[in-house]
């Protein structure tokens, strides 16, 4: 579950904490993301059952200020601390292709993997390059840079979960048997990743016979909200 919120208010966590123990209700795991929190606020979403929560790095300490202005890097990762010390799994990655070099991508993973503990759940992006937006006219990146993203995310991280995240769209086939060799070890199903479209379940499936790979397969947001109603 996702807000567009810099950092929630008090009124807002208590919103979202009866959201977790209803989603917890259902069987389901749970996992948030909301911006920065501050005091207190990682510990009442512990109280409620949240399993994860998702604080993106995004990039490197040096490329972050040329891409987000409104917080500094260093408030991400006192966010990710107020999450580990209350008990709360990380799950914590970037997004590349925005403009920035190889050695900024590396940073990146460098900055996780020298956390107190790996995150449990790495995601890594690739930008969805949206016309009109600041990013949208970046020259596209080389897919085998994400492939070697990704085998150093499981090569610094090793008992992470790296999620090939967003983007995957835009990717052949063939790219995502390249960066499931290099390490990564899950993907998001369904046809839309939060405002972007997405392959689609059915799409998945195929690709993952073809590819001779099985595994869990968590709930898809369709099938969560027929839960619901």
């Amino acid at each position: 579950m996702g807000a567009a919120w810099r950092g929630p208010t008090d009124k807002n966590i208590d919103q979202v904490c009866d959201m977790v123990e209803a989603v917890n209700g259902l069987g389901l795991e749970s996992c948030v993301t909301l911006g920065m929190l501050k005091e207190g606020h990682a510990e009442k979403l512990a109280k409620s059952g949240l399993n994860y929560y998702n604080h993106n790095i995004d990039t490197s300490e040096e490329f972050y200020k040329s891409i987000i202005t409104t917080r500094n890097f260093s408030d991400r990762i006192d966010t990710l601390e107020k999450v580990r010390n209350a008990g709360v799994k990380v799950c914590s990655g970037g997004i590349i292709g925005m403009g920035e070099t190889r050695y900024d991508r590396s940073e990146m993973i460098r900055t996780l993997s020298n956390l107190d503990e790996h995150p449990e759940s790495v995601p890594i992006n690739m930008l969805i390059r949206i016309p009109g937006t600041p990013l949208g006219d970046v020259e596209p990146l080389n897919h085998i840079e994400l492939v070697r993203t990704i085998a150093l995310a499981r090569i610094m991280m090793p008992l992470s979960t790296v999620r090939l995240s967003a983007g995957r769209a835009e990717m052949s086939d063939s790219t995502q048997a390249l960066c499931f060799l290099a390490g990564a070890s899950s993907l998001f199903l369904g046809d839309v990743l939060l405002t972007a479209d997405n392959p689609g379940t059915d799409k998945d499936s195929k690709m993952l016979d073809d590819f001779g790979l099985t595994g869990e397969t968590k709930i898809t947001f369709k099938e969560v909200i027929n839960k619901v109603s």
